[in-house]
Parts: C-alpha cells; sequence; structure tokens
C-alpha cells in the first residue's frame, strides 16, 4: 500500500512539473519613451498567443531606454528613429542592433495660407524647428518637396548654410519645435513635427501639404537590442508579430493614419 501511495505521488509531483513546463512563456521586457502603450498592449495580446509574455516598461525620456538595453535591464526597446539610433550607439559606444523596422511618424510641411508646395510664393518665410536634428530633418523634407537643394553629402545636421540652391529665394525662421504651429498666421508655411502637429490638432497626412512617406529611411522607428540578441528565436518573433498584417491595421486605426506602419528589410535603413 505504502508503495502504491509513493508511486502515485511521484506520478502525480511528474504531471504537476510537466504541465508547468509547458505553460512556461518567455518573458521579454520592451522598454519604450512616453506613456501610450497602446500599440504595445496590442502586440502584447498577440505575443501571448504565441507564448510570449511582453513586460512593457516606460521611460520618460530618450537616453534611458537605450542605457537601459545595453546594461541587460531590459531585452529590447522600441522608440527611437533610425538616425537617432545610429547617433547614440556611436556617442555612446553601444553593442545595439536593430532587428525590425515599425512605423514612421512623418514630419509635414502646413499652411494656412497655401493649399500646396507649388503655391508658397517668391521670397515667402518658412518656419522650421531650430534644433540641429529636426531642422536637418526639416530641410531634407523641404529638398524632397523641390523648394530647395542641399549640398552634396548632407550629414543631416541642419543649418540653413548647407542650402546650395534657393530657387524661390525662401527665407528661413528657425524657432523651437514647439511653437512652429503657432506661428503659421505669420509665415508661409511652417515645418511641424509629427507629435507637437498632432498635439495642435492637425493631421499630419491629412492637414499638411507635404509630408515624409515611407521613404524616408532615416526617420523609420525601430526595435532594437543587444547585438548578442539579435538572432534571439523570442525576440525575432515578437518582432515578427509587431509586422504582421493585424498589428498594420491596428495601428493604421488606432493612430488614425498618422503613424504609417513601415516594416522594410533591415538592409534598407543601412542595416
Amino acid at each position: 500500500m505504502k508503495k502504491l501511495s509513493l508511486l502515485v505521488l511521484i506520478g502525480i509531483t511528474l504531471l504537476i512539473s510537466a504541465c508547468s513546463s509547458g505553460e512556461a512563456a518567455d518573458t521579454v521586457k520592451v522598454g519604450i519613451s512616453g506613456s501610450d502603450t497602446t500599440i504595445w498592449d496590442y502586440v502584447a495580446e498577440k505575443a501571448k498567443e504565441e507564448g510570449i509574455n511582453v513586460e512593457i516598461v516606460r521611460f520618460s525620456d530618450y537616453v534611458q531606454p537605450n542605457l537601459a538595453l545595453a546594461e541587460g535591464e531590459i531585452d529590447a526597446n522600441a522608440f527611437q528613429t533610425v538616425s537617432y539610433f545610429d547617433a547614440f550607439i556611436k556617442e555612446h559606444d553601444l553593442d545595439l542592433t536593430p532587428i525590425a523596422t515599425t512605423v514612421i511618424a512623418p514630419m509635414g510641411l502646413y499652411s494656412e495660407k497655401h493649399d500646396s508646395v507649388e503655391a508658397i510664393p517668391e521670397g515667402g518665410t518658412i518656419a522650421l524647428p531650430k534644433e540641429a536634428t529636426n531642422m536637418g530633418r526639416g530641410l531634407l523634407l523641404l529638398q524632397e518637396a523641390g523648394l530647395i537643394k542641399l549640398e552634396e553629402g548632407f550629414d543631416g545636421n541642419g543649418s540653413v548654410d548647407k542650402i546650395v540652391e534657393n530657387p524661390k529665394n525662401l527665407k528661413f525662421e528657425p524657432i523651437v519645435a514647439g511653437q512652429t504651429p503657432r506661428v503659421l498666421p505669420d509665415v508661409d508655411a511652417s515645418i511641424i513635427n509629427n507629435g507637437i502637429a498632432v498635439d495642435a490638432g492637425y493631421s499630419p497626412l491629412d492637414d499638411s501639404i507635404y509630408h515624409e512617406d515611407e521613404t524616408a529611411t532615416p526617420y523609420i522607428n525601430i526595435i532594437a537590442v543587444q547585438d548578442k540578441d539579435k538572432d534571439n528565436e523570442t525576440l525575432n518573433k515578437l518582432a515578427e508579430i509587431y509586422q504582421s498584417d493585424d498589428v498594420a491595421d491596428f495601428i493604421i486605426e488606432e493612430r488614425n493614419g498618422n503613424s504609417i506602419p513601415t516594416f522594410v528589410p533591415l538592409s534598407e535603413i543601412g542595416h
């Protein structure tokens, strides 16, 4: 009888152990900047179905998510553009790498006076963010729109003296990024960052007279991991889930088209 009881106990123990092991999920800590977790909450729900438990870690700036990733405090982060990432890891000598692209939040050119880029007059005034990286992005947008031409080998850091052709003799008014919507009544057009435009009540896709699209590869956002984890099966599966059609549709609906799902090969962003 004792022998039978012992065998039953061992059997139950093994069964519990097997069940526990089968139900165990991989946990991935993903760092983001800001308090809006809507998109990643949706991704987390889909990941759960695949046995991946996503823990979202919020940061209040654009510095800590990369430092925390480098220190192994989180497993991945998703908050930054390719341009910012490349500059940051070079400056801080970090062994991080992108494993997937996510969205682009398009910068736009807005006007209360003109309905198109072509309507901007000779000698018109354009406001643009004065911070170097934002100004650089804005100048590239103006070049894409056909209003100016920049020096060959432009490095992305903004300065109006890097304009080599200005056919309409436009004037440029560099101001703090947060003020770019407020000056619209006083200028012919203003370049406004995506988040600032949305906060001011504008739709980057519907209200701008020109905006970035998926071809603005330096400004596509990415999922980054430690270099040693770039082939990690769980992290790559999570990236695959993010890039699913379901998630793309959710982003478009949730963001009203103001963030564009942009799933391109890493080779297209220089990685």
